[in-house]
């Protein structure tokens, strides 16, 4: 029978998780510790240890010294509770991490694959498997090891049909049974998120996101997308597709025509994206490659701050954020100076005047994400005791 609200068995679940958040956040801790920020008491914090010690989910790790009278055992959550894999895939690959339940990296592996290639379409489950298999091979472990699985990917899963959309340069990721598939040849669930989205997760765990509840990430690279966080909560719409900001309609800028999102062009052929990203500013530049190169260009810098804040601007008017996050190669290559330029266009403009930052994750932001959305997956399953 399933236990029922205030019962002892889910008291002691609703204690059990505490202890696991708190050794989470905080690593590792005493009896003591514990008992003194659960407000729990002694007998019933080593109960709590000694059950979580038992189901393999915290070791000891030493003690701690220095103080008056007996040495205190420290606990720890135990890192082979779970594993979890986080994917980054990208136009020309795919990158895997494996990690444990504490979230430290156990093994890493990438493979290239040309995403306009032939067969990429047929092997789409095959390449993610291989990518996972390469990290698992370099973390000593195996499929069986795995609790949860996150591969961030351009474009969003439409909600209704599972149809991966605004991501036409992956001709391999539309098949609506791909999240099956996936699931299948990799032995654990499988979710596939926005690689905007998991970049705002990152900036909110670890980044410049950090204690704001409302805030856009505005990611600038090789293509445009945004992640709007609203009271906390991120923002989907309808169909998945909410910061789509690539494709919003501004003056100077080719409409972006064509209502199939998935097969809708990349080619930066209209919209925001074809004025912000990253080939449209290689051609404002003459042709010069390196971004970083391009934006010392006063000229160039000036044009792309003026582009990116009538963008942010329609952005900033509609939902008001406190912060703005500039990420990806271009807010990289433009650094203080591109997001100097970008406040002094703002400044006048009847509209709120949210701050903005440029992201300093020295790590991919989106296997960030994609790692703490693995993380708090495997958590809510391993660390529920109440079936215990």
């Amino acid at each position: 029978m399933a236990a029922t609200p205030g019962t002892p068995s889910v008291l002691r679940a609703m204690n059990d998780r505490s202890a696991l958040d708190l050794l989470v956040a905080h690593g590792p801790l005493t009896r003591t510790r514990i008992g003194e920020l659960t407000g729990l008491s002694k007998p019933t914090t080593s109960q709590i240890l000694g059950r979580l010690e038992a189901a393999g989910l915290v070791r000891t790790t030493g003690s701690q010294t220095g103080r008056p009278g007996p040495n205190a055992l420290l606990y720890e959550i135990a890192p082979d509770a779970a594993h979890v894999a986080a994917l980054s895939a990208d136009p020309t690959g795919i990158t895997a991490v494996v990690a444990d339940i504490t979230g430290a990296e156990r093994g890493r592996f990438r493979i290239e694959a040309v995403a306009v290639a032939e067969d990429v379409r047929h092997r789409t489950a095959q390449l993610v498997s291989e990518a996972v298999d390469g990290a698992l091979e370099r973390a000593g472990l195996g499929h069986d090891d795995l609790t949860a699985t996150v591969i961030g990917t351009p474009g969003a899963i439409d909600p209704h049909s599972g149809q991966l959309r605004y991501a036409p340069h992956l001709p391999g990721w539309h098949s609506r049974t791909l999240r099956a598939e996936l699931a299948e040849v990799l032995g654990t669930p499988v979710s596939i998120e926005n690689d905007v989205n998991l970049a705002a997760l990152a900036e909110q765990y670890e980044g410049a996101a950090q204690d704001h509840d409302d805030f856009v990430l505005a990611y600038v690279d090789e293509g445009v997308g945004a992640a709007i966080v609203l009271g906390g909560v991120l923002l989907r719409g309808a169909t998945g597709g909410a910061g789509e900001i690539g494709y919003m309609p501004l003056p100077g800028a080719p409409l972006a025509r064509g209502g199939d999102t998935v097969h809708a062009r990349n080619d930066a052929g209209g919209g925001f994206q074809s004025l912000v990203a990253a080939p449209a500013i290689r051609h404002l530049a003459g042709g010069v490659e390196d971004l970083a190169e391009a934006l010392k260009d006063v000229e160039v810098l000036d044009e792309v701050a003026r582009r990116l804040a009538t963008g942010l601007a329609a952005v900033v008017a509609v939902v008001d954020p406190e912060l703005v996050v500039l990420s990806g190669l271009v807010a990289q290559a433009g650094g203080d100076a591109l997001r100097e330029r970008v406040e002094r266009e703002l400044t006048g403009l009847a509209l709120p005047r949210p701050q903005l930052r440029i992201s300093e994750l020295a790590e991919d932001p989106i296997l960030t994400g994609a790692l703490r959305t693995a993380l708090s997956q495997a958590r809510d399953t391993v660390f529920d005791t109440s079936g215990a």
